[in-house]
């Protein structure tokens, strides 16, 4: 215990270390953390620490998810709704077809693997886009979009990979209605565990005025529904992402004293805490991030192979989002085109589809070349396009004091 104690706060102490090197160099945190992560792993440096699945879904998804979702406004989401949602399903869909198949053209590897990578590699991760927009300062309309679609997104890439994981060990009784029937139950099954502990919740809150006691409530619900869900083989990224929604909108972002569940003064205090506990949860990932991508043996799937998944990934966000952005041209969701780019290019990659290729079983074929060929896409999505993306909201200005051009 001591061990891990001491662990934590060496890492802690690196991330402080690095946040105020990349605010002075204007650099996104994110992107030197993982850069910090390579340095000590190069440097031979025993950190002891280790990327698990546990590890990312257990402890570092739920405070990201639930303070992610807190943060939304359902006035401002409802209005995006139809776009999000098309993005977030459809596009996942579409993009985890071309990736397979784009693995089984150029590197031959079987249906059975080139789906379950195209599957885990979709999800465009708010672990790293979301830390990247707060570093950048972007708000409005951009970032709604950005972060509505990753958090919904991640929840359907989750539940793809699980149906297209069981298919691929599943005998060949395998059929569509049942895998819609496991789709509706995990998707569904999700949402109303993290409703019904969001509402659980909020009527207890109502009971106290203790700003505490209050932030411990929802200390449990990001938690509690995400285990739950989890232990009942639901969704449980669909159920802290519910949750948050559910106690953000009517509780933590609404100013109606005590009306619906939350003072003012645990308003305030649990969107600090959430902020801050999402500060200690990206330092620790994307550190074990960088401690990771070094030591992974990349010439197992060769720099050939990590290119063709890294423009495959890239096209398959591209087919992604000009595509199904166009459908909506002439509504009243139209996108702009220079936010279809950021759409585009901020598509990150993160811990949760590490997270996903971590838990792959030993027996799935081409199980070791799928875990190295996703750290090589995330290696890639965050010091490339994390690094660029800075560079490209400026141009675009979405960044405070800028015009577009």
């Amino acid at each position: 215990m001591d061990i891990v104690l001491t662990r934590t706060i060496a890492l802690l102490g690196v991330a402080i270390l690095v946040a105020i090197v990349a605010r002075r160099l204007r650099l996104p945190y994110t992107v030197g953390l993982v850069a910090a992560g390579v340095g000590l792993a190069v440097a031979d440096i025993q950190t002891g620490a280790e990327l698990t699945h546990d590890f990312i879904f257990d402890v570092i998804l739920p405070p990201l998810l639930f303070e992610a979702a807190l943060s939304i406004h359902w006035r401002e989401l409802r209005r995006d709704l139809a776009p999000i949602l098309v993005l977030s399903t459809l596009g996942v869909v579409v993009s985890a077809g071309v990736v397979a198949a784009g693995m089984m053209q150029f590197l031959a590897w079987p249906a059975a693997s080139a789906l379950v990578f195209g599957a885990l590699i979709a999800a465009t991760d708010p672990v790293a886009v979301i830390a990247m927009f707060k570093d950048s300062g972007v708000k409005g309309r951009l970032r709604l979009l950005v972060e509505s679609e990753s958090l919904f997104n991640d929840g359907v890439a989750a539940v793809l990979f699980a149906l297209v994981l069981a298919f691929a060990q599943a005998s060949d009784d395998a059929s569509a209605a049942g895998a819609a029937r496991a789709l509706a139950v995990m998707a569904g099954g999700g949402v109303l565990v993290g409703l019904a502990c969001a509402a659980a919740a909020s009527a207890l809150a109502g009971r106290t005025f203790d700003h505490l006691v209050e932030t411990a409530l929802t200390v449990v619900v990001a938690y509690g529904s995400f285990l739950l869900a989890e232990h009942f083989h639901f969704s449980g990224v669909l159920a802290c992402v519910a949750a948050g929604l559910l106690m953000g909108n009517p509780g933590v972002l609404k100013n109606e004293e005590k009306k619906l569940g939350l003072s003012a003064h645990g308003r305030a205090f649990i969107v600090a805490f959430w902020d801050f506990a999402a500060f200690i949860a990206n330092s620790l990932v994307f550190l074990l991030i960088g401690l990771a991508v070094a030591n992974i043996p990349f010439a197992t799937v060769g720099w050939r192979g990590l290119a063709i998944a890294v423009g495959l990934v890239l096209a398959g966000r591209f087919l992604t989002v000009y595509p199904l952005c166009a459908l909506f041209h002439r509504s009243a969701w139209a996108i702009p085109m220079r936010t279809q780019h950021i759409l585009w290019w901020g598509g990150l990659r993160g811990a949760l589809a590490l997270a996903l290729a971590l838990a792959l079983p030993p027996s799935l074929p081409l199980r070791d070349e799928i875990l190295v060929a996703a750290f090589g896409v995330v290696g890639f999505s965050v010091l490339a396009q994390g690094l660029t993306m800075p560079l490209l909201l400026r141009k675009l200005g979405f960044l405070p004091g800028t015009t577009g051009t």
